[in-house]
């Protein structure tokens, strides 16, 4: 199950989503999503799909990678379907026992939410797998650049999403090694109750905390000793520069949500 979890890891390639500036793929993003939370109906879901389809089909983004990164929310999208099915209350009752209420409308609800998070999960994972951190660093460094004028940490609050989305897949597997050397000492983490299993988590949790932290005196021992000083001063090898593609790309979004806008 850890294994699965792909947030955060970067998938080299040489294609035009590869290739867009970050800058505009964190815009593309936060538009699909927003488009999302207009989108009503079941056109307009199918629409958001085959788009969400078409940009996985061009980034060559194998389908296994995306259903690995799903498997682990599956908890949390089928507890929404739950949530939704039993509370949202409707004309078309399809059945009733007691206080359970079950209505198409909440079904039909259910579905639509459901669909909507695995295509924000989705979205959320093409980001990260076709940008690499420095790229995504530097990306939310430039859009955050205003705020310097009010003295904000812009460039310690980029570096330290960037380190936390590089730390995820050696966190994972920290943790898969040690659940690994405590199961060989005979530890047991899937029989007995919830205080037993709540017990069973501390001797990962404690570990872990020990290493994540070794991990970070590590880390800024090591940008200490190459004389970092934060943004200061600070020069980059890749400048992000637009290009006419990253503005048509643009003007694509903008049309998607003038196309949900419409469906509505």
């Amino acid at each position: 199950m850890l294994k699965d979890i792909t947030l955060g890891q970067y998938f080299p390639g040489e294609t035009i989503v590869h290739r867009l500036d970050p800058r505009f793929k964190l815009i593309l993003m936060m538009t699909y999503i927003t488009s999302l939370f207009l989108a009503s109906g079941i056109f307009a879901y199918i629409f958001m799909f085959v788009i969400l389809v078409t940009c996985l089909a061009i980034s060559k983004i194998k389908p296994r990678a995306v259903f690995k990164g799903l498997r682990p929310v599956f908890i949390i999208i089928i507890f929404t379907v739950v949530l939704n099915i039993f509370f949202i209350q409707g004309e078309t009752i399809l059945f009733e026992w007691r206080f359970i209420v079950i209505t198409l409308e909440g079904i039909q609800q259910a579905g639509f939410m459901a669909t909507r998070l695995m295509m924000l999960i989705i979205s959320t994972f093409l980001l990260t797998y076709t940008t690499s951190p420095i790229a995504l660093t530097d990306a939310i460094e430039r859009m955050l650049g205003p705020l310097k004028k009010i003295r904000a940490p812009v460039h310690e609050f980029a570096m330290m999403m960037s380190i936390a989305l590089r730390f995820i897949p050696t966190l994972i597997e920290e943790t898969d090694k040690i659940i690994s050397a405590q199961r060989s000492r005979g530890a047991d983490f899937e029989t007995g109750g919830i205080v037993k299993k709540a017990k069973a988590v501390l001797p990962i949790i404690v570990p872990l905390f020990i290493s994540a932290f070794r991990r970070a005196d590590e880390l800024a021992t090591a940008m200490e000793s190459r004389c970092y000083h934060g943004g200061e001063g600070r020069t980059r090898m890749k400048v992000l520069k637009a290009t006419p593609k990253d503005y048509f790309a643009l003007l694509i979004g903008a049309a998607i949500v003038a196309v949900i806008i419409f469906l509505r």
